[in-house]
């Protein structure tokens, strides 16, 4: 072998090893495992962690909603929420629920007192507010696809002209929708400078992330990866977390960089928690986890 050879074939290895290190995510803390904190549910949805680090979330088929407090505490929070699936906290620290029982948007207090936001667009019932995303302005996005619920007396049939995305203004009166060329929109987070919307088409398997103007409209729509996803949520680092069948993580490229494979027949949602913001916390069929991460929920 001559020195050329010799040469080419170390360059060839730094590149291999150096690749293989940028590949590597290390969003994960060293050694953690995907813990089961608490099972026995019907359907966990909606995870939402409040300014101390309490993870809200719902047990929708059962109509509660529950605590996991940070010293690992499990309570029952509301046993009436309006079959709450989404959950989001405000600004203020009122608990916001996507409460399809009457296809409403609520704001519920820490005494469990609630306040109807929206229960109607332009006189007609919404198709089933799914998930939300409170923007640093203080308004709120959401998603309305249409799942049509056993418990539903009234017709079960779609109540608007399409599954679309919504936007409340922060002064909770003007509501608009900011995206109607979806099939079915889902999962929904956004960054924390406000600047940037991700919504999950499911029913595309698809997601997208928009630019947010001032107005609370969206812009330059782009496709930022071919995955759907029911719940979502976004790290300190950008990073952007889709459920379905485990937890894919995407870099802000949307390049895959992590998949954290979930014991259950369907992944339904996420979010960050604990004192620390560095706990992953998934909402899955019967089950609530954790997984403990070296990087922190995005506030």
């Amino acid at each position: 072998m001559n020195k050329f050879q010799v040469s080419l074939n170390c360059f060839l290895l730094v590149l291999t090893f150096n690749c293989h290190s940028q590949n590597k995510s290390n969003i994960i803390a060293s050694g953690a495992k995907v813990e089961k904190l608490a099972d026995g549910f019907s359907f966990t949805e909606g995870p939402a962690v409040d300014k101390e680090g309490n993870v809200y979330f719902t047990d929708q088929p059962n109509n509660l909603i529950l605590k996991w407090s940070t010293e690992g505490e499990l309570t029952t929070f509301h046993k009436d929420p309006g079959r709450a699936n989404g959950l989001y906290f405000d600004l203020d620290g009122y608990l916001l629920s996507c409460s399809d029982a009457e296809n409403e948007l609520w704001s519920i207090d820490i005494e469990g007192n609630h306040k109807i936001l929206i229960s109607d667009f332009e006189g007609a019932k919404l198709n089933g507010p799914n998930d939300l995303w409170v923007h640093p302005s203080g308004g709120i996005y959401f998603t309305d696809p249409l799942y049509k619920r056993n418990y539903w007396t009234r017709n079960p049939e779609m109540q608007q002209p399409g599954e679309y995305v919504y936007y409340l203004a922060p002064d909770r009166e003007k509501l608009i929708r900011v995206e109607t060329d979806l099939k079915k929109p889902n999962g929904i987070i956004g960054t924390p400078d406000g600047k940037r919307l991700y919504v999950a088409d499911i029913g595309a398997d698809e997601t997208y992330v928009y630019d947010i103007k001032k107005d609370g409209t969206l812009s330059n729509k782009k496709l930022f990866t071919s995955l759907g996803s029911d719940g979502m949520t976004i790290d300190s680092m950008g990073n952007i977390y889709l459920t379905g069948k485990g937890v894919s993580v995407f870099n802000p490229q949307g390049e895959q960089i992590e998949h954290i494979p979930i014991e259950a027949n369907w992944t339904a949602n996420i979010c960050f928690g604990g004192k620390d913001m560095k706990t992953l916390f998934i909402t899955a069929s019967q089950y609530l986890y954790s997984l403990q991460m070296n990087v922190g929920g995005a506030r």
